[in-house]
């Protein structure tokens, strides 16, 4: 029976021993977990500033296109208007995609340790004492934190999402939610490009994109603690440079153009 419950320990950790196995899982976990709005920052939060960066940044390229063909400036405002909302209609339902094809990923992990937790109870157990002993519990302590996780199914499978995989459902928002977030940070840009388009027709676009570009950084920024000054900085140099080579290769070509007509 000793040999037997041997060789299903060997098996539930694929050759490896219970340290490696967590070390494994817990990276899976954190590779499960992150997505393009990143596992700190909640993901209406990251879809609402990543909606703003994206947008300012497109509606500033289609200004500037519209601006060297000198359309007069209703046009500018109705091309503006209509790549605008059909910038919402993709940011909002691919934000809610991504969200939904992530909780598919995490339902399919959920379902895949409980399953291992009904069938490898005793490996479960001693992988949480791994865990357990590198925070310190040893001895009977760490026996009687064991026997009270084990006891309920539930707080065993929420402890073993967090403790291995680095999960927590509860940091994740719902699809529609993040959606939301995407919606509002795609719709305040057409609105306000339109608007400064109107009331500046040569500089208001500018200054609200850089602006609205500037905000969108601080706010991930912020959410996820890092520093402010280097995210401007690399925010707008990504942004220089391509709006740059947008205005350096449109005037290669409307040059060339014009010297073969």
């Amino acid at each position: 029976m000793l040999k037997g419950k041997r060789l299903s320990n060997h098996h539930h950790f694929k050759g490896k021993d219970p340290v490696n196995h967590v070390i494994e899982t817990y990276a899976k976990g954190v590779i499960t977990s992150t997505e393009v709005h990143g596992m700190e920052t909640p993901g209406r939060i990251s879809a609402f500033a990543d909606a703003i960066r994206d947008c300012s940044i497109m509606l500033l390229l289609v200004w500037m296109l519209l601006y060297k063909l000198n359309l007069p400036l209703f046009q500018q405002i109705m091309w503006i208007s209509i790549f605008g909302i059909s910038l919402v209609i993709w940011k909002t339902t691919r934000s809610a995609w991504l969200g939904w094809a992530r909780l598919e990923r995490l339902h399919r992990v959920l379902l895949q340790e409980k399953w291992e937790i009904e069938h490898h109870r005793e490996q479960e157990r001693e992988e949480l004492a791994v865990l357990y002993a590198a925070k310190g519990f040893h001895g009977q302590l760490l026996e009687d934190v064991l026997d009270v996780l084990m006891a309920d199914g539930d707080r065993l499978l929420k402890v073993m999402l967090q403790e291995e995989l680095g999960l927590s459902l509860e940091d994740h928002d719902h699809p529609l939610l993040q959606g939301l977030g995407a919606f509002v940070g795609s719709l305040a840009p057409t609105i306000l490009v339109a608007l400064s388009l109107w009331l500046s027709p040569l500089f208001g676009v500018i200054a609200i994109c850089t602006l609205l570009l500037l905000a969108a950084t601080a706010i991930t920024t912020n959410a996820n603690g890092n520093d402010l000054i280097p995210a401007l900085i690399w925010s707008i140099g990504a942004a220089i440079i391509t709006v740059s080579t947008f205005y350096l290769l449109s005037e290669y070509f409307i040059t060339l153009k014009m010297a073969t007509t």
